[in-house]
């Protein structure tokens, strides 16, 4: 699922990591929200779009890969575009135009009825199987939640339904709302004004290295949720933190409010993650 995604963005990381510490209490819970007092995701560090991609090669066997790979590259090549061009559509038209071009480019002959099954995958995404236990031990130590997507509202309250998540999120943030895309500033400003906090109080959980480069160049503390173990982005910078799953993330959230302050809690965090590794 690689995609080069250098277009518009430029901005600086902070280099941080994290701790070797002992496991935090319930005390320790509750003083993470001192740090962070709310989390943003990207929604794809939360549902998982693999299914998308087996639908696509059952539907084209041997051509489902190549087929989703384009359509990927093409969604958010469009979506950056029309930002620029400030011709707005949403992400489902965005997802449609991007599948049809795809589909041109392989030879592919995508019926209307193919189109829609694909575009309809992304209306009910089910959840990795991390999701719902860190997003209860988020909310047990006090942390706000949202949701802070280029997907559409109902792609984003479907996929929750469908993944039983209702609750955990205090707001559901489409940049739709904002008429523009990630990683425009104004795309992510949605966070601040919902939470009503300030920039530097609420983590941006990102998926991709480019959302986790535009979420700090707007001003996030950024985490990487690096599912796909991919290299940075070549854009001089790196995120905030990296793991592999929303587990290594809650471990972050909480080693940052750790009492034990005779390391800075990003070092701790660098220290245990190679002891692990």
């Amino acid at each position: 699922m690689h995609i080069d995604r250098r277009l518009l963005i430029q901005g600086g990381l902070a280099s941080m990591t994290s701790s070797r510490s002992p496991e935090p209490s319930r005390r320790s819970f509750t003083t993470a929200a001192a740090r962070f007092k709310a989390l943003a995701f990207d929604a794809f560090p939360i549902f998982d779009p693999r299914p998308i991609d087996a639908r696509a090669e059952a539907l084209f066997p041997g051509n489902g890969t190549r087929l989703v790979e384009l359509w990927r590259n093409r969604q958010f090549e469009y979506s950056w575009l029309r930002t620029a061009s400030g011709q707005y559509v949403d992400f489902m038209k965005v997802s449609e135009e991007a599948l049809v071009f795809a589909g041109h480019a392989l030879r592919l002959q995508l019926s209307g009825e193919t189109r829609d099954q694909l575009l309809r995958a992304y209306l009910t995404l089910g959840a990795w199987p991390d999701a719902k236990p860190a997003l209860q031990g988020l909310r047990s130590a006090g942390v706000r939640l949202a949701l802070l997507s280029n997907l559409t509202p109902d792609m984003l309250n479907g996929s929750i339904a469908r993944s039983g998540l209702e609750g955990f999120f205090e707001h559901v943030l489409s940049t739709d709302r904002a008429k523009t895309y990630k990683p425009s500033p104004d795309a992510y400003r949605l966070g601040v004004d919902a939470f009503g906090l300030a920039e530097n109080q609420i983590l941006f959980v990102a998926f991709a290295g480019w959302d986790a480069a535009g979420a700090k160049a707007f001003g996030y503390p950024t985490f990487w949720v690096n599912r796909l173990g991919l290299p940075p982005e070549e854009l001089g910078s790196k995120a905030d933190a990296e793991g592999k799953s929303l587990a290594e993330l809650t471990a972050y959230v909480l080693d940052c409010a750790c009492t034990d302050r005779r390391a800075h809690p990003d070092r701790r965090f660098q220290r245990r993650r190679r002891a692990r590794q």
